[in-house]
């Protein structure tokens, strides 16, 4: 099927920056077309200094050949030859009362004909609005509803496991949903069904963090709410370069280093031994960064 899902994924990305476009209303995405040194290639897309997103990227990619041996060691690759491709979104508005959000859907197929999918949605508010967290992650639990009982409980915990800090002992954000090798033998599914979720979870995005977007475009902020994001936006620095597996995997294969980093924004900073006001709304915030909080019923 990766043809099939490859042509999906791009279709995708088309659709997606469509209507993010919408949504900001002032600047479009610039697309650089790039090529992989071992086969494939992709499309990067970036939007930046807009009304709405200061700096975001919609990237696709679909690219072949054989792994490093580490890198395939760690993602427990049958052997190194392999085929991914996926899209990755990651936006950082300017106003800091509308969340940073982040969204990926992938698959990948080793040379022996083993593949699985993996993807998720989260969300990082720099400032907390319990009733927007609440319907990110209702929607984000009616999708995976729909396609097994389970599937929201488990990838809400994957994704407080995965998007946290451990030097910091902190969640990037409110988390979501997050998944990884996803194969039909495991989850006693068809790849067709497996697809058919990935889909669903890349459909819902647009419509889920645009509905939060339009609620606090026009909310004005302070000067010290954006240093506040400033510093929020060094945390998330903080965990992409040196947690997450997407950034790992794209350095260590070969991929296009600025596709790669496209994740990170334009400007973030860090002040030493910074602690939030008692009682105030960074310090609220900042109480709500951890693992197993109902988000449904807060």
């Amino acid at each position: 099927m990766k043809k099939e899902i490859e042509a999906w994924f791009r279709d995708f990305q088309d659709r997606l920056c469509k209507s993010l476009e919408e949504c900001d209303g002032k600047v479009t995405f610039q697309e650089d077309n790039w090529q992989h040194e071992s086969g494939g290639g992709g499309r990067s897309r970036v939007i930046q200094n807009g009304a709405i997103f200061e700096k975001g990227g919609v990237n696709f990619s679909a690219v072949s050949g054989d792994m490093p041996t580490a890198a395939a060691t760690k993602l427990l690759m049958p052997d190194t030859r392999y085929f991914a491709t996926g899209v990755s979104v990651v936006l950082h508005p300017e106003n800091p009362l509308i969340p940073i959000t982040h969204m990926n859907v992938r698959y990948l197929e080793a040379g022996n004909g083993e593949a699985w999918f993996g993807g998720g949605i989260d969300l990082t508010p720099i400032y907390l609005d319990l009733q927007q967290a609440r319907y990110f992650h209702e929607q984000l639990k009616t999708v995976c509803d729909r396609h097994h009982p389970n599937y929201y409980s488990r990838f809400k915990q994957w994704a407080d496991d995965y998007f946290y800090l451990p030097h910091r002992h902190e969640t990037r954000g409110i988390g979501g949903i997050f998944f990884d090798r996803l194969t039909p033998l495991e989850e006693d599914l068809t790849l067709e069904q497996l697809f058919s979720f990935v889909q669903e979870v890349a459909d819902i995005f647009a419509p889920t963090y645009t509905t939060i977007v339009n609620q606090n475009r026009n909310l004005a902020y302070t000067e010290q709410q954006k240093e506040w994001q400033l510093l929020r936006r060094g945390r998330y620095v903080e965990f992409n370069l040196v947690h997450d597996r997407g950034t790992k995997f794209g350095l260590e294969t070969g991929g296009r280093v600025e596709s790669i980093l496209m994740s990170l924004p334009t400007y973030a900073s860090w002040k030493y031994n910074f602690k939030p006001e008692p009682g105030s709304a960074e310090e609220q915030t900042q109480q709500y960064l951890k693992k197993n909080v109902d988000w449904l019923h807060v």
